[in-house]
């Protein structure tokens, strides 16, 4: 069982944008084939190694090779009208069948409000306008506000529009999670930040949805090698980029899965956490014990000619051994 994790970073001395994202759909149809269970897509802007901006784009790329593949989309709420975005929704909801799950965030990096004209202390604020507003859209409502009438159509596949979670790592964040009756996808295991949850949902009427709270060990970036020396050779530069850019955006912090704050890839390899390379007889261990292989085949813009022998190792060896 595995997932892919793409967020299209293309550092200048990776591969460029045009493989990158060209692989993309090409990884995810082979994956479906061979036991993949879900795309992710994640959104950050302005970054400097290109990090993907439009989610929301590339999906319906994936959705067009492929039949079963689910997809979660992180978006960063403020930064969309929610008018706009309720039709976009509703009409990947139909082209994919209904396999696209979102995952809602508030943001955190001063540079992407700046870069969209916010304040950045108004965030909190704005996330609770678009939500309310999306939520009611996508169940068929016709709002009247502020003077005009807004009434989304087509109407989503999914009946009461697609599934939605709120993601975030800290008790606020799950405390909207709770008030909106959303599922909560944490980017930590803060103290308290299930019963923050819990509390939440109890108190505004909702009973608690699906959730997932990773541990700061939690491995976030897989891979798996037949020779674990030569791949730390291989793909470790890029590795230590991923976790590195992150670790810039989140100085100090000590809680997130996800990164951590080291400084070279040998460093990185004597710290497994976020991002390890496993051997195949690990790999299937990690599998037969239930877990998850949570794979990022482009991580740091790794060429896709290195990355696919890597992805084709899960689904081929791995895979078909663990699971018999």
């Amino acid at each position: 069982m595995f997932s892919l994790r793409f967020d299209m970073r293309a550092p200048s001395w990776g591969a460029p944008p045009a493989e990158l994202y060209a692989a993309v759909p090409e990884m995810c149809a082979w994956a479906e084939e061979h036991g993949g269970l879900a795309a992710v897509l994640c959104e950050h802007h302005g970054s400097e190694d290109g990090y993907l901006p439009s989610p929301m784009i590339l999906a319906p790329v994936i959705a067009a090779r492929t039949q079963r593949l689910s997809m979660n989309l992180i978006l960063i709420l403020p930064f969309y009208d929610p008018v706009r975005l309720a039709e976009d929704m509703a009409v990947l909801d139909i082209i994919s069948g209904g396999r696209v799950i979102y995952t809602l965030a508030l943001g955190y990096r001063p540079e992407e409000f700046e870069h969209f004209g916010l304040a950045i202390k108004r965030r909190g604020r704005i996330a609770d306008e678009n939500l309310g507003l999306l939520r009611r859209l996508l169940t068929g409502e016709t709002v009247e506000e502020d003077g005009r009438r807004v009434h989304v159509t087509p109407a989503p596949l999914s009946a009461g529009g697609p599934a939605m979670m709120w993601g975030g790592g800290a008790l606020a964040a799950a405390r909207r999670a709770g008030k909106y009756g959303l599922g909560m996808l944490g980017n930590a295991n803060a103290p308290g930040i299930r019963e923050a949850y819990e509390e939440a949902c109890r108190e505004h009427g909702h009973q608690p949805g699906p959730t997932m709270f990773p541990d700061r060990d939690t491995p976030s970036v897989v891979f798996v090698a037949d020779d674990v020396d030569q791949a730390w050779k291989e793909i470790g530069e890029h590795l230590l980029h991923d976790v590195r850019m992150y670790a810039a955006w989140n100085p100090g912090d000590e809680t997130t899965a996800g990164f951590s704050h080291v400084q070279t890839v040998d460093e990185l390899r004597a710290n497994p956490g976020s991002h390890i390379i496993m051997s195949v007889p690990e790999a299937i261990s990690w599998v037969q014990s239930g877990k998850m292989l949570n794979l990022s085949p482009l991580c740091g813009g790794l060429p896709p000619d290195i990355a696919w022998p890597y992805l084709k190792r899960v689904g081929e060896v791995v895979l078909p051994q663990a699971l018999g």
